[in-house]
C-alpha cells in the first residue's frame, strides 16, 4: 500500500519550518476533514497523513498554516498576509504509491512538486 506524506521548508530562513499547521481534506464526494497536524522540529510529520486502508485514489486539498508560522517567528508582515492559507489541491491516481507533498514557503512565494 502506499502512503502520503509532506514537509514544510521556509526559504527565507533557509531551515525546516516547525510548527506548521496542516490540514487534510477529501474533497470527493464533498469536502470532509480527514487530519489536522502540525510539523515536527525538521518541518516533517511524525507519520503518514494517510497510509494503508486510508490511502485511496482520489482528489485532496492539503492546507498550510504559513501565515500563522510567519507570525509566531515574529517575521512582520502585512494584513492580510500575502501568503497566509496555502492550499494545495492534488490527485491520488495510484494508491500503491508513495506521494510526497512538499511545500517551499516565504512570506512572499510558494512552490510545491511531487516528490519522493
Amino acid at each position: 500500500m502506499g502512503r502520503l506524506t509532506t514537509h514544510v521548508l521556509d526559504t527565507a530562513a533557509g531551515c525546516p519550518a516547525s510548527g506548521v499547521g496542516v490540514a487534510l481534506f477529501s474533497l470527493r464526494p464533498e469536502r470532509r476533514l480527514i487530519a489536522e497536524v502540525s510539523t515536527n522540529a525538521d518541518g516533517r510529520l511524525d507519520s503518514p497523513l494517510l497510509d494503508d486502508a486510508a490511502f485511496a485514489s482520489g482528489v485532496y486539498e492539503l492546507v498550510f498554516q504559513a501565515g500563522d508560522y510567519f507570525r509566531a517567528r515574529h517575521d512582520e508582515l502585512p494584513e492580510p498576509p500575502f501568503v497566509d492559507e496555502v492550499v494545495i489541491r492534488f490527485g491520488i491516481a495510484d494508491a500503491n504509491q508513495h506521494y510526497h507533498v512538499p511545500l517551499l514557503v516565504s512570506p512572499w512565494s510558494y512552490s510545491t512538486y511531487r516528490g519522493s
